[in-house]
């Protein structure tokens, strides 16, 4: 079994900062991609930033020079660094992972519980 755990998010105002971490735990071998996708009312989840094991980095448009992506293997966890928060960054954030579990060795795609970040005055 694998579970995320998901920290870090809040309300802050338009302009502030937020970092998000997730945390995985259980039977894990290792982890490939990492990614956090975010859901906002009446709108699809959509993947808001990636990274590979590698460490290569892809962010969609609409955060580019603002969030950072950032992984810590020996921690099993990745995080978020939201700068520059604008209101239509309000939405549930969640963390994706590609692990290979113990003893299967089978890769699974596993998702957090989603934090909320809303950005607001």
């Amino acid at each position: 079994q694998v579970q995320l755990v998901e920290s870090g998010g809040g309300l802050v105002q338009p302009g502030g900062s937020l970092r998000l971490s997730c945390a995985a735990s259980g039977s894990i071998f290792s982890i490939y991609a990492m990614g956090w996708y975010r859901q906002a009312p009446g709108k699809q989840r959509e993947l808001v930033a990636g990274i590979t094991s590698g460490g290569s980095t892809n962010y969609a448009d609409s955060v580019k020079g603002r969030f950072t992506i950032s992984r810590d293997n020996a921690k099993n966890t990745v995080y978020l660094q939201m700068n520059s928060l604008k209101p239509e960054d309000t939405a549930v954030y969640y963390c994706n992972e590609q692990v290979i579990s113990i003893p299967t060795m089978a890769m699974g795609d596993y998702w957090g519980q989603g934090t909320q970040v809303t950005v607001s005055s």
